[in-house]
């Protein structure tokens, strides 16, 4: 299992730091030096574009960076000649700390036997980018920069001259000297005593609206951060630590295994928007996607329940409050309908784009139902089901209004937004959806996933409604679930290919393209059992599994492409879905070679970091490394939360919360003997499960902690498999 190759950064020639609605973007020595896509952002908006540091009119370059809990950053960068003695050494420590705004805290420290004058100049601009112009390089919106020094309160305020967007950054100095400014540098003469330290602090705070967002406190703990700030920082500060202390360990004598848990439940932690109404749900992943991003949002928290459920309940509540409420073309709005993306850059602020709040996506809506009754199972909160019930009403409302546009029993998307997206099923770049001949293929389209989404919201709302009191709704629910179930399979279905069209065009007719949407298909259940080991089977061959995972399309396809978004490439965030669909059928073979490509793929990166989507290129002897599509963010949250959705898929752990209870069917491979879960909560219980492989291949499985019932038990549906299995 173990890679040759070992440690490689995504995006290698940036760093970045994140909280809530802020991220610092900065070359690996830790500077700002004015290219794209680097600079501090607030609310999607680049208010710091330069920073050109100098000292004693020369500039310092660190040779060492390091980045604190995700949020901090220190660096080091040496001023003297350090072998010379009598000792001349002084050094440049550059921190940084994150929250709404930015404080960068500038120390001299020096190591000499008499007293130093330093000459500290700092260079600045602010461009008011949005982040989309900052990552592409393409400026859509401009305005001048006006400019003012408040030498009392030693402050310099950039202001954007627009008269449709009031946006501005102010500059504050802190520190052991008086600064001055000076077309466009801001300058200090710090005195360091021997063997001392001299310090001076620029704390950068956006103003949007009127709205001043403070700097945080220079603290590397988030406790610290939190207990010194208020507002939306604070709450994301508090968020990250309230994960740190929630999400569950994982240990094994697989080291890549703890280290691709470790990463991800760290990553999860420090991902929190710290949005009011659901302070831990994540954003998708950085630096693109800093925002409300509600199916992202509600995945990576649902397949991350094995190591908690705080950011379901707060994902969920999130996904509540910024229901569709109105017919609006412009953002796809529908009543009912769950928001998709909220941005808060100029481009979207000024209508450029629908991204303010927009709603082109039809698998959110689906997923809500799914996620509600999947946090149900794990929780037993019944408060959150009454609390959320109206919108799950809302919700059913629009999948039955909106969603069915032709009346035929599938839901097929289209666009109405001139500057939505074509595609609006879980694969919605604008080429994802192609034929057989790799054409692209017009809309309205109604994807399989689509189905199987809508399948297994029927199922789940009609748990929700049970649990509720709504016995006879639930009824019906579950009765079109077994009449869509009927129907998906006779219309999709391909005997020739073993395996489910990609979607039926505008015309009704299937999309013969082979893709990865089938194990979607098997983790909602809506397989027939005697199909799914073809299934399975087939998204395991060679034109479909990279050997790293899974491919979006298949290698044989004309329009494959290793290194598309969707046509071709790995992306882990469905090795999450589908390792949860081969052990619903118990597919354990196809599962174990699943999950070995993905945490030897984890094993590749630095800190065993997944990115958003790998290459789609053999893992072979040309081939040591998959590479990755060429903007992937790096964290991703579904990329995290994929490989505790793994771990899940081995224990092929069902949680019954209502019933203090946990069904298990653990399936270990050679290359995993163990594993121990600390901290794992169902319910009100918290308990750690000790898994180990004995020689057969046989498991057992130890509880300790709060009391609760351990149930050994193969799921129906994972029987009846291996029963037709051909």
């Amino acid at each position: 299992m173990t890679p040759a190759v070992r440690g490689v950064r995504v995006r290698p020639d940036l760093l970045y730091l994140a909280s809530g609605w802020s991220t610092l973007v900065t070359d690996v020595r830790g500077r700002i030096t004015g290219g794209d896509p680097q600079g501090f952002f607030a609310r999607n908006t680049r208010v710091l574009s330069l920073e050109r540091l100098t000292v004693d009119d020369r500039e310092p370059v660190p040779f060492s960076t390091a980045t604190v809990r995700g949020h901090a950053q220190v660096s080091y960068a040496e001023l003297g000649d350090g072998e010379r003695l009598p000792s001349r050494a002084a050094y440049l420590v550059v921190e940084r700390f994150v929250g709404a705004g930015l404080r960068t805290r500038l120390t001299v420290l020096s190591f000499a036997d008499r007293a130093l004058t330093t000459r500290v100049r700092v260079a600045l601009a602010a461009d008011f980018a949005d982040t989309t112009e900052a990552e592409t390089g393409d400026r859509r919106q401009h305005g001048d920069v006006g400019v003012a020094w408040d030498a009392a309160a030693q402050e310099l305020r950039l202001t954007y001259l627009r008269d449709d967007l009031d946006r501005a950054v102010v500059v504050r100095a802190e520190g052991d000297a008086p600064v001055r400014y000076a077309d466009g540098v801001l300058g200090c003469d710090l005195d360091v005593p021997a063997g001392g330290r001299a310090r001076v602090d620029l704390l950068v705070e956006p103003v949007f609206d009127g709205e001043r967002l403070p700097a945080p406190p220079p603290a590397f703990t988030d406790a610290a951060t939190a207990a010194g700030t208020t507002g939306g920082d604070g709450r994301a500060a508090a968020a990250r630590a309230r994960l740190a202390r929630e999400l569950a360990r994982l240990t094994s004598s697989n080291g890549d295994v703890m280290a691709a848990w470790r990463c991800a439940v760290d990553d999860l932690s420090v991902l929190p928007l710290g949005e009011p109404a659901g302070p831990t749900a994540p954003m998708a992943g950085l630096p693109i996607y800093q925002e409300i991003f509600g199916r992202d949002t509600m995945t990576a928290s649902w397949q991350a329940l094995l190591a908690g459920p705080t950011m379901l309940a707060d994902s969920l509540r999130l996904a509540a409050r910024h229901i569709g409420r109105r017919i609006d073309d412009w953002r796809d709005e529908e009543p009912g309908k769950p928001l998709h993306e909220a941005r808060q850059g100029p481009l979207s602020q000024l209508g450029i784009d629908p991204f303010r709040a927009y709603y082109g996506d039809w698998s959110t809506g689906p997923d809500f139902l799914v996620f509600l009754g999947q946090y149900y199972a794990w929780t037993d909160d019944r408060d959150l089901l009454r609390e959320l019930l109206p919108t799950a009403r809302q919700v059913l409302g629009w999948l039955d209004r909106f969603a069915d546009l032709d009346r035929d029993g599938f839901l097929e998307y289209h666009r109405r937004s001139r500057a939505g997206l074509k595609n609006q099923g879980w694969k919605d770049s604008d080429t994802a959806v192609v034929d057989e001949h790799g054409l692209v293929v017009p809309n309205p389209i109604a994807t399989s996933e689509l189905q199987a989404y809508w399948y297994a919201a029927l199922r789940h709302a009609a748990v929700v409604f049970t649990a509720t009191g709504h016995a006879a709704l639930a009824g019906r629910l579950v009765a079109r679930a077994a009449a869509l179930r009927r129907r998906f399979h006779r219309a999709y279905w391909l005997p020739d290919q073993g395996c489910y069209a990609m979607a039926l065009d505008p015309d009704k007719r299937p999309v013969r393209s082979v893709n990865s949407n089938d194990g979607h298909l098997l983790a909602t259940g809506i397989v027939p059992p005697r199909y799914a080991w073809a299934v399975a089977d087939r998204l395991l061959a060679p034109d479909m599994f990279s050997g790293w995972g899974v491919r979006t399309l298949s290698a044989a396809h004309p329009a494959y492409n290793p290194f598309s978004y969707h046509r071709g490439s790995v992306w882990p965030v469905e090795a999450g879905t589908i390792g949860l669909g081969l052990a619903r059928y118990g597919c354990w073979e196809h599962l174990h070679r699943l999950a070995e490509g993905t945490f030897s793929a984890a094993a590749l990166f630095a800190d065993h970091r997944l990115p958003e989507a790998l290459g789609g290129l053999p893992r072979d002897a040309d081939h040591p490394h998959p590479g990755v599509y060429p903007n992937s963010c790096s964290p991703q949250a579904w990329s995290a939360s994929a490989v505790i959705a793994l771990v899940q898929a081995m224990l092929a752990l069902r949680p019954a919360a209502s019933l203090r209870t946990i069904f298990v069917d653990p399936h270990l491979p050679e290359w995993l003997p163990d594993l121990v879960l600390t901290g794992v909560r169902v319910g009100d219980r918290t308990v750690d499960l000790t898994v180990r492989r004995r020689r057969g291949g046989r498991t057992t499985v130890r509880a300790t902690g709060d009391r609760i019932t351990v149930v050994r038990r193969p799921a129906r549906r994972a029987a009846a498999a291996r029963r037709h299995r051909r």
